[in-house]
């Protein structure tokens, strides 16, 4: 059974139409990453999934009592709040010592419970924010652009750690993510989002798809390119032409 699935899913907020007939579903154990340019509707659609928004038009189905993980693109807390990552991670549930010992070793920062949260770095940071989401044995983790600010060798660390995850506990991970070098060696299918699904497949297909080059351009190694994407329908990337 598919861990969700969206069927011709519209979002309008007043007058303003974000996303346009999505129709998407992810199956247990995958790995997919939405890619997509600033204001496509990425973080959105994560939105619309772990149901914070409503859509107005379509139908989202998840299977059922589907536990979701989320790590969101950045925490804001105030760095003269004293708090500790054990402190952070027993935030919202009550966990034994043991769990979120098991949780940070899991999420690669092994050690660091007692550590104050101002005093973390970014990566580590996103790696508690890991742990926290993996304390829940999440069938499905959702990250939304959880590598943002991290150098190039932190994120490529971060996505290997994402990969381990997935291997030893068979959930799904679901990723909206602008480090397009990266992705491409990482994720099982790629859905390249700009209001609507433009393009998907397998990532090697994407990337030679002429939607996912108008939107990034080629040889950009991650950095988007200034182009205008004025398609408003879908095409399978998977019968796209190979790449030159």
């Amino acid at each position: 059974m598919s861990l969700f699935e969206f069927s011709n899913v519209t979002l309008r907020i007043g007058d303003t139409t974000i996303l346009t007939h999505v129709s998407m579903r992810m199956e247990p154990g995958e790995i997919v990453t939405i890619v997509g340019p600033n204001g496509s509707g990425k973080s959105t659609l994560l939105r619309l999934l772990i149901g914070s928004l409503a859509p107005t038009g379509g139908r989202i189905s998840k299977a059922p009592k589907l536990r979701i993980g989320y790590v969101p693109q950045r925490l804001a807390i105030d760095p003269t709040l004293p708090m500790t990552a054990a402190n952070l991670l027993g935030l919202r549930r009550k966990v034994s010592t043991a769990e979120i010992s098991q949780a940070l070793e899991e999420a690669g920062v092994g050690g660091l419970e007692r550590r104050q949260v101002s005093d973390l770095s970014g990566g580590q940071l996103q790696r508690v924010m890991l742990a926290r989401a993996l304390l829940g044995a999440p069938e499905l983790l959702v990250l939304d652009e959880a590598t943002q600010g991290l150098d190039q060798p932190g994120t490529a660390a971060f996505y290997r750690q994402i990969e381990d995850v997935r291997r030893s506990r068979g959930c799904g991970v679901l990723m909206v993510s602008h480090d397009l070098h990266v992705v491409m060696s990482t994720s099982d299918r790629v859905i390249c989002l700009n209001g609507h699904i433009c393009c998907e497949g397998e990532p090697s297909h994407v990337a030679s798809a002429p939607e996912y080059r108008a939107l990034f351009g080629e040889g950009t190694r991650g950095a988007l390119a200034l182009y205008t994407h004025h398609h408003n329908h879908r095409h399978d990337c998977g019968a796209s032409e190979a790449a030159e």
